[in-house]
């Protein structure tokens, strides 16, 4: 009988007793761990046998090239001892070299999924589905499909005058897409990469509760690729000077924290902000009352800086007695313990001899500039002038305590307001993130923020003026963030309305990527007895289609599809498209198949033939 593959790469691995447990059983992690060091003892056992030769070798010129990165996916998938140990348990792990941080000092967050893109297709919190996880290697015509620039449709303007449609697109425009936010991002990468100056997303916290609950077995590493994938993106969005702030609780900030170290690099780490999210004690918890959430800020590179932020300022302690030309000011004293010891004579002849703030020159260079005043008629020691104007632009150092910000509570009440109805759970501050936007943008600089929720991010940014662009793939994005911006355009007076003195104005596009679901539904819809199977085989046989779905799930409808009746096979078929979110891609715009409106077509041109 011949040996498959499988079989003889296990009887000729096992030729070498370091390869094999005491129990008879062959070591994969140990194979790995070699593989990745190209040991030589390994690749000369290998080349002993002319079958793996053939299938795990190149020749080049005469000379044999080991493709590890193949035989490392031959040893690690399901089918080759499938029973055995492998590096991939169910398991979450700091490993270097295949050894936990017990044995290392070096780490790197391990995860089984690392090499993977997760779609992540979800419109709805209560529709959860079996995600595929697309190897970067294996699946990368698959990768590159899902990925390309897709189509946009029902784009509209919102302005303070009304909804503008058949609109094209202008690089100023405020931006809202509809759609899965890893498709949307890549989709927008050609025209905004390098452009981002801030980004803030409040993901979802893999609690079990959220909105992110995945039916899979890896559930941390699930949460870990899904954010990955999307983390990528991001930082090719931020120009040099862009900065990102991800924010989580203590479900999955230690990952988070190594997963960002991986992406963005250790030494772009700025911080980690405490932020008090609720004033009032929560008795609802078993041991700990959680009270914080956790903000992570990493930079593009070393050319981002945080700014300081302006404080508050009780004006009353200035004046301007003396009619000084800059404005009103406080006087502050010139002596300074530990600092320069120098002789002072007052305008009375007096002399002093201290410690002062300045050094002599600098003292007499602020004399001839009138910001030295004497008190006590001319006999008191010196204090120097600090102008309001001064002290405004100063401002302060931001610190990692922010427990002096809106609350959650505070946020759900102004969004109850707003829509005279509680419309949305676990709403951000608007002062929360217009303390972020501070401390990181300037006026017309671009925010992202692709887990859009409320829509508190771009309602900020609006409102401080700032450019955004928000990316939300659930259904209430209409009836939640671009209703809010509707009504901030308006001139709502809620959050940081009155603070930033926001009297309304501006506008927003809104668009959605363009689901390559509605042709296949209406001919489904359309069929008789006679053609329904060769609409399912047409569905079976589209690319498009079948790398969307677990085989699983194709087997299982194939046996039971012919015991079906007529109306129960469409339902099947269309509930088979329209849970797997299928988007028309631009290099098909022109497909007459697509059945692309003429709107769609100049908004999406617009958008990116400029680029």
């Amino acid at each position: 009988m011949n040996k498959n593959i499988f079989e003889i790469v296990e009887e000729v691995l096992k030729t070498n007793l370091k390869y094999v447990s005491d129990d008879g059983k062959l070591l994969k992690a140990m194979v790995y761990s070699d593989v990745m060091t190209m040991d030589k003892e390994l690749l000369c056992l290998l080349l002993s046998n002319e079958k793996i030769k053939e299938r795990f070798f190149k020749d080049v010129n005469g000379t044999l090239i080991f493709d590890k990165q193949k035989f490392t996916w031959f040893i690690d998938s399901k089918e080759f001892l499938p029973d055995s140990y492998t590096k991939y348990m169910n398991k979450i792990g700091l490993t270097h070299n295949g050894n936990f941080i017990s044995k290392s000092n070096d780490v790197v967050l391990d995860f089984p999924y690392k090499d993977c893109i997760l779609e992540g297709g979800q419109n709805k919190d209560d529709e959860k589905r079996k995600e595929i996880f697309y190897n970067e290697v294996i699946a990368n015509d698959e990768i590159n499909r899902m990925l390309s620039p897709k189509v946009f449709t029902n784009a509209k303007k919102y302005t303070k005058d009304g909804v503008e449609e058949n609109i094209t697109f202008d690089n100023n425009d405020n931006l809202i897409i509809k759609g899965n936010n890893l498709i949307a991002l890549a989709s927008i990468l050609k025209r905004y990469e390098g452009e981002v100056k801030c980004i803030y997303i409040d993901p979802p916290y893999n609690t079990g509760s959220d909105s992110f609950n995945y039916n899979d077995s890896f559930n941390h590493s699930t949460w870990l690729t899904f954010m990955k994938n999307r983390l990528e993106l991001a930082r090719k969005l931020l120009n040099d000077r862009g900065l990102i702030f991800v924010q989580c609780d203590d479900n999955e900030q230690a990952y988070l924290k190594v997963l960002m170290d991986e992406i963005f690099g250790k030494d772009m780490f700025v911080g980690t902000v405490v932020y008090r999210k609720r004033k009032s004690q929560a008795n609802l918890s078993k041991d700990l009352s959680a009270i914080h959430e956790y903000i992570l800020i990493y930079k593009k590179s070393n050319l981002a800086n945080l700014k300081k932020i302006s404080t508050s300022i009780n004006t009353k302690e200035y004046s301007n007695p003396d009619g000084d030309y800059r404005g009103l000011y406080k006087t502050m004293p010139c002596t300074n313990k530990g600092g320069a010891l120098y002789t002072i004579k007052t305008p009375t002849g007096k002399e002093i001899k201290d410690e002062w703030r300045f050094k002599e020159e600098r003292f007499y260079e602020l004399l001839n500039d009138n910001r030295i005043v004497f008190p006590k008629n001319g006999e008191g020691k010196p204090r120097y002038k600090l102008f309001l104007e001064e002290k405004q632009i100063e401002g302060v150092i931001v610190n990692s305590w922010w427990d002096d910000l809106g609350t959650n509570q505070d946020a759900n009440r102004d969004l109850t307001k707003l829509f005279e109805s509680n419309v949305f759970s676990y709403p951000k501050s608007e002062d929360l993130l217009r303390r972020i936007i501070e401390i990181a943008t300037d006026k017309n600089d671009l925010i992202l923020d692709y887990h859009l929720g409320s829509g508190t991010t771009c309602s900020v940014a609006h409102k401080m003026c700032r450019r955004y662009i928000g990316i939300e793939q659930m259904d209430y994005i209409e009836t939640v963030p671009v209703e809010r911006l509707k009504k901030v355009i308006e001139g709502e007076q809620t959050g940081i309305s009155k603070m930033v003195a926001w009297n309304g104005g501006g506008s927003f596009v809104y668009c959605e990527l363009l689901e390559d679901a509605a042709t296949l539904i209406d001919r489904i819809r359309l069929v008789d007895d006679e053609s329904i199977n060769n609409i399912k085989s047409l569905i079976y046989s589209d690319d498009r289609i079948i790398s969307y779905i677990l085989k699983e799930e194709l087997l299982a409808i194939d046996n039971n599809f012919n015991s079906l009746n007529l109306e129960e096979k469409k339902k099947v078929l269309i509930k088979l498209i329209n849970k797997n979110k299928l988007y028309v891609n631009y290099s098909d715009i022109e497909d007459e198949e697509m059945f692309v409106k003429v709107e769609d077509k100049n908004f999406t041109k617009s958008f990116y033939e400029d680029f």
